[in-house]
């Protein structure tokens, strides 16, 4: 017989904390009144017969508070690109001088900042849900170390008390990364 597969915990918090990585990265991605480079990460471009990342084709930087500068490094490619952020629905207006694109951020309406924070709010449930997933695959893990007599009762009952503190406490850590999204997006 095949050795049991131990109970990980460190392995289970590091998984968890990938899932809030995602999250992270999810709420890096929705505008805010500011300028944030990472408003372009998802737009892709028609480039070279395929459709690739802008950040793969220019960089992008933040000149000042409200403008995202785009310096395209192909004089071919400024159309294309240019094309991909009007297509992207994100409410930009490309000004183009030569390779450098400037996107002014416009003031967001009070329907749009809802809307936005409707998006955050389902970023953070979906999050949830990967921990959730996590708990439920760490207790299955205890619950078979238990069963096939690798692991005692008190120790199961342990060992599954830690794994539903850990979700408890990476769920919180979800919940204030949303609060500070939310009140973010909500300032005038």
């Amino acid at each position: 017989m095949a050795a049991p597969q131990p109970f990980d915990l460190a392995d289970l918090k590091r998984r968890m904390q990938s899932a809030i990585g995602a999250f992270q990265h999810n709420l890096q991605s929705l505008r805010t009144g500011r300028a944030n480079p990472n408003l372009l990460d998802p737009i892709q471009v028609d480039a070279y017969g395929a459709m690739m990342p802008l950040t793969q084709l220019a960089t992008v930087t933040v000149p000042e508070a409200r403008m995202i500068s785009v310096q395209v490094w192909d004089r071919s490619m400024v159309t294309p690109v240019e094309k991909a952020i009007r297509d992207s629905n994100l409410g930009l207006n490309p000004n183009t001088e030569g390779q450098v694109i400037r996107l002014r951020m416009p003031d967001m309406t009070e329907q749009r900042r809802k809307e936005l924070v409707k998006v955050a709010h389902k970023y953070a449930e979906d999050a949830k849900v990967a921990v959730r997933h996590l708990r439920r695959d760490g207790i299955d893990v205890v619950k078979k170390l238990e069963k096939d007599a690798h692991l005692s009762k008190d120790d199961s009952a342990r060992d599954q008390d830690l794994v539903q503190k850990a979700t408890d406490q990476h769920v919180a850590e979800i919940d204030k990364m949303l609060a500070v999204k939310e009140k973010e997006i909500m300032q005038v």
